[in-house]
């Protein structure tokens, strides 16, 4: 059982961000509520919100239904092995620009802030034992990304939980729509990436990508 998950944020004119996706409404408070899905699905699940300094709006709830703490059942990955699972930040942009190329796209560079501020939501969800694009304290990609000391005028988050290895995670948002089209942001310049590891969680892994520019 993995869980993925991915918001975009974009400084521009709210119509035209929307206009790339259609059925997004206005979020007045944290998280949609999922309270109505189905129970918990071990399969795929990924949402989608969009950001600019002034509003936030969030599309209809991703892939596959999740339970509405956004948290795993207790015991859901006891029988997998994370004794080997890192991360090498040099080998994920590698693996990411290569992979942009493949798109006739620029490559990304890694920065310290955007870095910061994927660690911050990596570390954030697995104090919590969460998956979510939204911090403890109620903050957004976009937040966290100012917080950081990074002037964005794009910006996009993907997060995993569960996954054991860079391989994984990535292949798992390469697969999920939203999420490539994060990874394959045409304006975004830098990137941060995080992993946080506890075994003690139930999610056990927490990965966090950032993608941004701070050109239009």
């Amino acid at each position: 059982m993995v869980r993925f998950g991915f918001m975009m944020g974009l400084a521009c004119m709210l119509g035209a961000c929307v206009s790339a996706t259609p059925d997004l409404a206005q979020l007045t408070a944290p998280e949609p509520s999922q309270a109505s899905q189905p129970a918990f699905n071990t399969q795929l699940r990924s949402g989608l919100g969009m950001a600019n300094a002034t509003a936030q709006t969030a599309a209809e709830p991703g892939d596959v239904a999740i339970d509405s703490s956004g948290k795993a059942p207790k015991g859901a990955l006891a029988d997998r092995d994370y004794s080997s699972t890192a991360l090498n930040p040099s080998l994920a942009l590698t693996l990411i620009n290569d992979y942009r190329a493949t798109k006739g796209l620029k490559p990304l560079k890694l920065d310290p802030r955007l870095t910061i501020a994927a660690k911050a939501q990596s570390r954030d969800l697995a104090k919590t034992d969460r998956i979510s694009h939204y911090g403890a304290d109620g903050s957004s990609p976009w937040d966290r990304v100012k917080r950081a000391g990074y002037d964005a005028k794009i910006a996009a988050e993907n997060v995993g939980t569960g996954q054991a290895s860079l391989e994984e995670v990535f292949k798992g948002w390469t697969q999920s729509p939203g999420h490539n089209r994060n990874l394959l942001l045409p304006g975004a310049r830098d990137m941060g990436i995080a992993l946080v590891a506890d075994p003690k969680t139930e999610f056990k892994t927490f990965w966090t990508l950032v993608v941004a520019s701070t050109q239009k």
